[in-house]
């Protein structure tokens, strides 16, 4: 978690909005505020969100559908929904939908603090460790890889073998294995595809003159490289 705590609001009632702000500015958060749902999404895909409070009816976009779509797009920040409905229809659809808390309006400012503390506490348990090796840095959590510092562009597959490869770093892995994780294990391709994709890999995270940081293990597969870069 950064230094400073970040925390975006989605809420139309402007009131509403504000208190929370102010509850949240207290805590020590820098918050964005949203007034309807196609704002908020587009705030919740554009930035890293520690906590994210939705309301469920919003202009433009229901917070259902602002759920399911940042968690369809791999954001994985906690999402706290309020509601001012009764009902536990609602609650299941959220849940569905993607959000891991529900507080009802009207609602106690203590209330609405535990809730987001312990939505922050669970995420922190939850969040998977960062896997590194040879200057290398990659974030399961928010799939960010950088080398040495600066941020290296990978596709979902690229980033999908690396993670794999990260994970067994100092070990081969075979050809099978990485079609098995990487592609499924219905994959019905070409096995090749593997040295196609380490080929990609390559480019993008060696540096000219030295070795690579993905080895060949000549009749087994592969083997990533644990030293320096």
């Amino acid at each position: 978690m950064s230094a400073v705590r970040r925390a975006l609001i989605v809420e139309d009632d402007h009131s509403i909005s504000r208190v929370v702000a102010d509850l949240l500015g207290d805590e020590g958060f820098e918050v964005d505020q949203a007034f309807d749902g196609e704002d908020g999404n587009d705030l919740a895909l554009k930035h890293d969100y520690d906590i994210i409070i939705l309301d469920i009816m919003l202009p433009r976009r229901s917070g259902f559908k602002v759920a399911a779509s940042v968690r369809a797009a791999g954001v994985g920040s906690p999402i706290l929904m309020l509601t001012a409905k009764e009902g536990e229809l609602d609650e299941a659809e959220g849940l569905d939908a993607g959000a891991d808390d529900f507080l009802r309006k009207p609602f106690e400012s203590v209330v609405l603090i535990a809730r987001v503390n312990a939505l922050l506490r669970r995420r922190d348990r939850e969040r998977p460790a960062q896997l590194s090796a040879g200057g290398i840095v990659l974030d399961p959590m928010t799939h960010l890889v950088s080398k040495n510092g600066a941020t290296v562009s990978l596709t979902p597959r690229e980033f999908s073998l690396l993670e794999f490869l990260l994970r067994g770093a100092g070990s081969a892995v075979t050809k099978e294995d990485i079609v098995s994780t990487v592609w499924g294990s219905d994959f019905e391709g070409d096995r090749n595809i593997v040295e196609v994709y380490v080929g990609y890999l390559r480019r993008k995270l060696d540096s000219a003159g030295t070795a690579s940081f993905i080895h060949t293990v000549r009749g087994v597969g592969y083997q990533i490289s644990t030293s320096s870069a």
